[in-house]
Parts: C-alpha cells; sequence; structure tokens
C-alpha cells in the first residue's frame, strides 16, 4: 500500500489542457509521424494505376396498376380508381430487378464484338445501381456507375446498359398499356348502364315527392321553425308586459275600459261640451234663485223648464256621440254633469289603456296564427327523415357511377395517348460520359494521409508520453505527490538558453532577473502563510538531482527574506560539492566544516547584494567524514544558536537522492583521465548528508527542475522526506512567455550587484 503522502495512479485525470500540453511536448514524435504518413500518401498517390468512372442517371416512374390483376381482385362492381393513374413503387425491388443478371447478360451480348473477353461477372464487380437521396429523402433519380482502368470503356458499359433498360421498357410499357385498354373498354358499358339506372330512380324520386334536395329543404324548415319559435317568444314576453302595463292603467283611472272610452269620446265632443256647460249654468242659477224664491215663483219655474230642456238636449246629443247601444242607460242629470268630465291627464291615460288593450288583442291574433304556422312546418318536417334517407341512397350512386364513367374514359384517353408515342418508365435523365478520373486523387489521398497522420501521431505522441517518466508540468508534480506547489520558476527563453549553452549564466544575473526575483518573493511569502501557526526558523533546500537549482534558489529566497527586513543567514551545508563561494566569489578557508571540527568560530560573512544584506557561511574545506561532522552533537548546537540570533537560517545541502559518484570524479579527475568506470557513474553520496541536517532543521523545501526529474524519483524523494516536515515543492524551469530580464542582460545592460564582504 502506497504511504497517505502518495497519490494514486488510477485518480489521475486527464483534461483537455494536458492532452494539449501532451502534444505540445512531444510536438516532434507528432510531426515526424504525421508527416511520414503524407508523404506516404503522396509517393502512393504517383504510383497506382489510374481508375475511371463513368455515371448515368435514370428517372425512373412508378410502375401502372397491373390491371388484369386488378380486375380479378375487385371484380365489375369496384372499378378501378383512376384519379392516381400511378402508384407508389417498391424502389427496393427495382432496383433489384435493374441488377439481375439478366440485363447484365443482355449488357455483355452488346459489347461482346468489341470487347470478346468480357463477362457478366465482371461487369457485376464494377457495375453500382444506387438510388440518389436529396436532404435525407431518397428521389426517383437512380444512378448508374461503372469504373474502370479505360475509360472509353467505362462509357461504352453504360451506354449498353442504357439500351438494354429502354427496350426492356418499351416491351413491358407496350404490354401493360394494352391489358389496359382492354379491361377499360370491357366496364365502359357496364359502368354507362349503371349510371343510367341510378339517374332515373332518382328522378322518379324527385317527381313522385315534388322536391329536388330534401336536406336543402329540411334545413330551410328548420329554419323557419326555429325563427317562428323565436317571434312567438317574442310575442309572448312583449305580451305579457303588455298585460302589466293595462292593468297598471286600469288601477289608476278605477273605471272599466268601456266607460273610460265613453267618457272620453264625451270629453272630446265640443258640442256636448257646450251644452253641459249651459246645463251646468242653468243648474247653478237655479240653486241660487231658490236661496231666494219658492218653487211656485215663476222665476224658479222658468229655470225648472229651461233646466228640463238642456237635459233633453243633452240626452240626445249623447245619443248622438254614443249610439244607441252605448246610451241605452238611463242617465240622470247628476250623472250628466259627471260624464265626460275627464281632465288632460285621465284622457292621457284612458288613449294608453285603449292602445294597450288594441295592443293585447294584436299579439294575441299574432301568437295564435304563429302556433298553426309552426303547427304546419313540424308536421312537414316529420316526413322528411325518410326522405332523406332515400335521397341519401340514391344520389350518391349517382355520382359514384358519373365519376366512374369520367375516371374510365379519362384513363382511357390518356393511356392512348402513351401507347401512341411509347411512353417511358425508365427515362434517361444524364446520358454515360467518357470516364472520369476518380483514383488515385492525390487530394484526398493527402487528406486521408493527414487524418491518419494525425491519429497516429496523436497515438505515437500518447505512447512516448506513456513510456516517459519525466515531469514536464506542474500538474503532474500535484499528481505524483501531495505537497503544496509552492511556486513555480519560468525557464529561460530561448535567448537565455542559448547563451547557458556557450557559458554557464553567473548566479547573481540570475537573482536579478525580474521573474526569477517575483518567483522567490511568492514562494516566501507562501512558506509563511501555509505555516502561519509556527514560526520556521530553519529551512533547508534540497533537490532531488543535482541541476535542479535548489543553490540559487536558496540565495534568491535569503534575499527574498531580506527584502521584507529579515535577518537571514544562509549556509552551504553541501559538504561533498560545495558551490555557493564560487558563485559569490567568497573565500572558503574558514566556513561549516571549520566550526563542526574544530575549535574555531569563523564568523558568517556579510553580503550585499542588489542593495540587501543576507549573511552567509560557505561550506569549507572537505572533510574525510561529512555524515559524522553533520550528525555531531555540536552541529545541533550550532543550529539552535543559528536560530535563537536569526530571523531565518536557509540550508542549501546536497540533492535528497544523492550526488552521483560520477559528478564528483568527474570535478576531481585530472585532465589526463579519459573514461570512469561503471560502478562510479551508477553509485550516489551524500543522502545521508541529507537527512542528518533534516534532522535539526524545522522545515524542507524541495525543488524540482522540469523535464530533469522522472516521477519515480520525485516519489522516492518524497518517501525518504516522509518523517519530515516538508513544507512544499517549487517547480523551477516552467516554461512560459514572459520577457527574461536576462535578455537585457545579454545586451551589454548591467543589473546592480554590489558584493561586500563583512568582517
Amino acid at each position: 500500500m502506497n504511504p497517505n503522502y502518495l497519490k494514486n495512479e488510477s485518480d489521475i485525470d486527464l483534461g483537455y489542457g494536458q492532452l494539449v500540453n501532451i502534444l505540445l511536448r512531444r510536438r516532434f514524435w507528432f510531426l515526424s509521424v504525421f508527416l511520414g504518413v503524407i508523404s506516404i500518401s503522396a509517393i502512393a498517390s504517383l504510383i497506382i494505376k489510374p481508375t475511371y468512372e463513368s455515371r448515368m442517371q435514370l428517372l425512373v416512374e412508378p410502375n401502372l396498376v397491373d390491371y388484369s390483376e386488378r380486375e380479378t381482385l375487385a371484380g365489375e362492381q369496384q372499378p378501378i380508381q383512376w384519379s392516381q393513374s400511378r402508384l407508389n413503387v417498391d424502389y427496393a425491388t427495382q432496383l433489384t430487378l435493374m441488377r439481375s443478371p439478366e440485363f447484365l447478360e443482355k449488357a455483355v451480348a452488346l459489347l461482346r464484338p468489341e470487347y470478346p473477353d468480357l463477362e457478366a461477372a465482371d461487369l457485376a464487380t464494377k457495375f453500382m445501381l444506387t438510388q440518389a437521396v436529396e436532404d435525407d429523402i431518397n428521389t426517383r433519380i437512380f444512378q448508374a456507375v461503372y469504373t474502370d482502368t479505360d475509360e472509353i470503356k467505362a462509357q461504352k458499359v453504360l451506354q449498353a446498359m442504357q439500351q438494354v433498360y429502354q427496350d426492356y421498357n418499351i416491351q413491358q410499357e407496350n404490354l401493360r398499356l394494352t391489358q389496359g385498354l382492354a379491361v377499360i373498354e370491357r366496364q365502359l358499358p357496364a359502368a354507362r348502364k349503371n349510371y343510367l339506372q341510378a339517374e332515373e330512380a332518382l328522378k322518379k324520386f324527385r317527381r313522385k315527392e315534388n322536391l329536388i334536395n330534401p336536406e336543402q329543404q329540411a334545413t330551410a324548415l328548420t329554419e323557419e321553425l326555429n325563427a317562428i319559435s323565436k317571434e312567438r317568444a317574442i310575442i309572448r314576453a312583449h305580451w305579457r308586459a303588455t298585460q302589466a302595463r293595462y292593468n297598471d292603467l286600469q288601477q289608476q283611472l278605477t273605471i272599466s275600459p268601456k266607460e273610460a272610452l265613453i267618457s272620453s269620446r264625451l270629453s272630446e265632443s265640443s258640442r256636448y261640451q257646450n251644452l253641459l256647460k249651459e246645463f251646468q249654468t242653468t243648474e247653478l242659477s237655479l240653486a241660487a234663485q231658490r236661496s231666494i224664491y219658492t218653487d211656485s215663483s215663476p222665476v224658479i219655474q222658468n229655470l225648472v223648464e229651461k233646466r228640463q230642456n238642456e237635459l233633453a238636449l243633452l240626452e240626445k246629443e249623447l245619443d248622438g256621440v254614443l249610439g244607441k247601444v252605448e246610451s241605452q242607460r238611463k242617465v240622470t242629470g247628476e250623472e250628466l254633469l259627471k260624464e265626460g268630465q275627464l281632465g288632460e291627464t285621465e284622457l292621457v291615460l284612458v288613449g294608453k289603456l285603449v292602445d294597450a288593450q288594441t295592443e293585447l288583442k294584436s299579439l294575441s291574433a299574432r301568437d295564435r296564427s304563429l302556433f298553426q304556422t309552426e303547427q304546419q312546418l313540424r308536421t312537414q318536417l316529420n316526413q322528411f327523415p325518410n326522405l332523406i334517407a332515400e335521397y341519401d341512397r340514391l344520389q350518391p350512386e349517382v355520382e359514384i357511377q358519373r365519376e366512374s364513367i369520367k375516371q374510365l374514359l379519362s384513363a382511357q384517353q390518356q393511356l392512348s395517348l402513351e401507347l401512341a408515342r411509347g411512353g417511358f418508365k425508365w427515362k434517361i435523365v444524364e446520358a454515360p460520359q467518357i470516364g472520369e478520373k476518380i483514383a488515385p486523387s492525390l487530394k484526398i489521398n493527402l487528406l486521408l494521409g493527414a487524418v491518419i497522420g494525425l491519429f497516429l501521431g496523436g497515438i505515437a505522441a500518447f505512447i512516448r508520453e506513456a513510456t516517459d517518466d519525466k515531469i514536464h508540468s506542474v500538474e503532474q508534480i500535484k499528481q505524483a505527490i501531495d505537497l503544496s506547489v509552492l511556486a513555480s520558476i519560468p525557464a529561460l527563453l530561448p535567448l537565455d538558453r542559448s547563451r547557458a549553452k556557450k557559458e554557464p549564466i553567473p548566479m547573481l544575473e540570475m537573482l536579478n532577473w525580474l521573474p526569477f526575483r517575483e518567483s522567490t518573493d511568492l514562494i516566501y511569502q507562501n512558506i509563511q502563510l501555509f505555516n502561519i501557526t509556527s514560526n520556521l526558523k530553519s529551512i533547508l533546500v534540497t533537490s532531488t538531482q543535482t541541476g535542479e537549482g535548489k543553490s540559487t534558489l536558496a540565495l534568491g529566497l535569503a534575499l527574498s527574506a531580506a527584502r521584507f527586513r529579515k535577518k537571514v543567514l544562509l549556509i552551504d551545508a553541501n559538504l561533498r560539492c560545495p558551490s555557493l563561494h564560487e558563485q559569490l566569489n567568497l573565500l572558503n578557508r574558514g566556513g561549516l566544516s571549520t566550526l563542526l571540527s574544530s575549535l574555531d568560530m569563523p564568523k558568517p560573512r556579510r553580503l550585499f547584494l542588489l542593495g540587501l544584506t543576507i549573511e552567509v557561511l560557505t561550506a569549507g574545506t572537505e572533510p574525510d567524514d561529512p555524515v559524522k561532522l553533520l550528525s555531531s552533537q555540536r552541529f545541533g548546537k550550532l543550529m539552535s544558536h543559528f536560530e535563537q540570533n536569526y530571523d531565518l537560517v536557509l540550508l542549501d545541502v546536497p540533492p535528497i537522492l544523492g550526488i552521483p559518484e560520477y559528478d564528483l570524479a568527474q570535478i576531481k579527475k585530472t585532465s589526463s583521465e579519459k573514461t570512469l568506470s561503471l560502478e562510479l557513474q551508477q553509485t550516489r553520496v551524500g543522502t545521508v548528508d541529507v537527512l542528518q541536517v533534516a534532522s535539526f532543521c524545522q522545515g524542507i523545501l524541495l525543488v524540482t527542475r522540469m523535464d530533469r526529474i522522472a516521477k519515480s524519483e520525485l516519489i522516492r524523494a518524497r518517501e525518504m522526506l516522509g518523517h519530515f516536515n516538508a513544507i512544499g515543492v517549487v517547480a523551477n524551469g516552467v516554461k512560459n512567455r514572459q520577457k527574461s530580464r536576462l535578455e537585457a542582460i545579454s545586451t551589454g545592460e548591467k543589473p546592480f550587484i554590489r558584493t561586500k564582504v563583512g568582517k
């Protein structure tokens, strides 16, 4: 089982970005395979014998109805439906028929004089007949294609097939048309007879019932009946409203309608009114004189006589106005005074009462008349269902027979015309042309080669990636181990790399490179953030192999801490192969090895770099047994002393996987030596030194360089540091597009670097 600080390979998920990065990283493999496949495609296009293709298109119309079979199935009572003279065709059957060996044999027979070796089997392998498709819809166009190495032969084969199709078409078309005309001619007499019988039956029905179309007449009667019903409803509503008004007027007058009519007539008679006024005047005079005279007085007697005369005139006038019937009732003098004495308002009410009475009589009479009409209409409608049923039976029969005759006559005329001109079902739309070269096509082969090349190139790139154990990206570091990537240091641009091949770039110039300086500042800040609860006083800087930039990073990290006003001590703890003093142009006489092996106490040297102050303790002279010195109690006490007097102590140590003995031998060998033994190349030293120094430090920083370290080496390094406080990883040499500060340096601009050794 893997420790919990190692990632499981099955958890790795490749994203689109990683796939693109893999293709870019393995672009030489990808391009090599891609260009190789395209080259093979181009060469094959030049050496393969050309192939020619000739085409022909035919319009395949639907087959006519098989009249003889249709007549047998349908019989005389079910005439053929000619509204569509052609039916949908089973195109699969048509294709099978046109591809049949019978047609191929006929075509071979036509071509045999010119091509005696041609066989039907050869023709079948090179001849292809398909149905054309337009917008995913099968059309009526059939496309015939023949391929051959001879362009003239390809055309002639299709011309022979064209002739075979046309001959077969004429033969079959004439046969079907002849059969169709015979059937039509046999059915026409029977159809005419049936039509005449149906029409005569319909004529008798109309004459007997005196109807043209019972459905229309029934509809008209129904609409009339509905209109009468609606009118009766309106009349009844109006009658109820008039009756209510009549009753209200009668209550206001307090007399009967007849009396009201009499009073109204008398009130409107001017002669009667004048006589009534004279009678009333006499009455008043009589009443006034009786208060003075007695009844025996001549004055009274004259007035009484006058009153009697006027009363007689009133009665006579009453008879003249009202007539004898209405004036038979006895009217006294007092009643005569009351009769015909209606006021203006009463006259208006009497007029309204009379109008209401007249309207009531009119409405009642209209309702009775409509009721009688409604009863007559209902009686007529009750007879129509049977008439309509009989009409619906006779009328469709006439229409069917008439339409059958029309269709038969139309079909007869159409078939006669087609027979006269020898109609074709398989019409040539595009005649065969001289064969066109279709293969080999340089463009198509190159395009196909490009597609295959892309596929094979991608496979080659991924196979190379799968067999490559190197770390190429920050994501691969995160997938391999559980340590946080504190920051990434950009790789040198091509200009910087070309210069580095000629001569190593000095460490001080790298420190003045802006991307590097910003990266070290970010690393220092991340260390502070990730370890905010514990104040790290000492940090060991190591790598998995040599040449990964750990020494330069340690110095850059020291300058970053000094930039944040920290008191920093940088110790070169690589006692086997020290390099810090060479990069900083310092003497290596008194250093860490001197402090650990003697009682002398050389002080760290104070350096002023890029306007910042740090203290540096070099490695000193190489001891015989570095492990003994680094594991001594004196080293522990020395580290405690440094942690108390400095804000940050940085230690540059050998790689965690050790320094190859080969590298040490390369450094120490004389100019007369030419080769080294294989044992020296495979032996590593210095791992124990790192573990001893790590036991006295509070944190460990691991440096890895992209495209240099293997994943297995990174995992092994993490396993070796598993019991220590590994605070994170720094990815060195990450490719980006940032402008290099070293470009300015290479053009002559010098960074401000001042080195001063303190006492």
